[in-house]
């Protein structure tokens, strides 16, 4: 399958994700840790506690690989909503329906990028990054 074939399921994602779907979630002004059913991803999966560029992430074990998983930077609010779409889902036309955006935020951008896998996701998939925060205050 060429990228291209990705293009649309990809596009998809992205723009339900744009449209500022709300759905449970921590609010504006939230911090670390989201309490409910969320975990620390390194508790998890073993990967690190922090991940420069991504920050601390925290993800309900029921949702994953996709997600959410909620980024929080170093001093402990929320920055960015990431998911992690494997792409035998998108090679198999999966549709992916209320993607939550956190409640009352507004993504300043979207960043997307391919991954091979990594702890808590063991197959190859693409990032798709929901930014609350400008591109200089991204976890470091």
């Amino acid at each position: 399958m060429s990228r291209r074939d990705l293009t649309v399921p990809l596009l998809t994602v992205v723009l339900a994700l744009l449209t500022g779907c709300a759905g449970p979630g921590p609010a504006p002004g939230a911090m670390a840790p989201p309490g409910g059913a969320y975990q620390r991803g390194s508790a998890l999966f073993g990967m690190p506690d922090y991940i420069p560029g991504q920050g601390t992430l925290y993800v309900q074990p029921n949702t994953v690989p996709v997600g959410p998983f909620l980024a929080y930077n170093r001093e402990g609010h929320l920055v960015s909503t990431m998911y992690m779409v494997p792409i035998r889902d998108l090679r198999a036309h999966r549709d992916f329906e209320d993607l939550a955006v956190a409640p009352g935020m507004k993504p300043q951008r979207v960043q997307l990028y391919y991954n091979d896998a990594h702890p808590g996701v063991a197959e190859a998939h693409y990032h798709v990054v929901l930014w609350y925060v400008p591109e200089d205050q991204e976890p470091r």
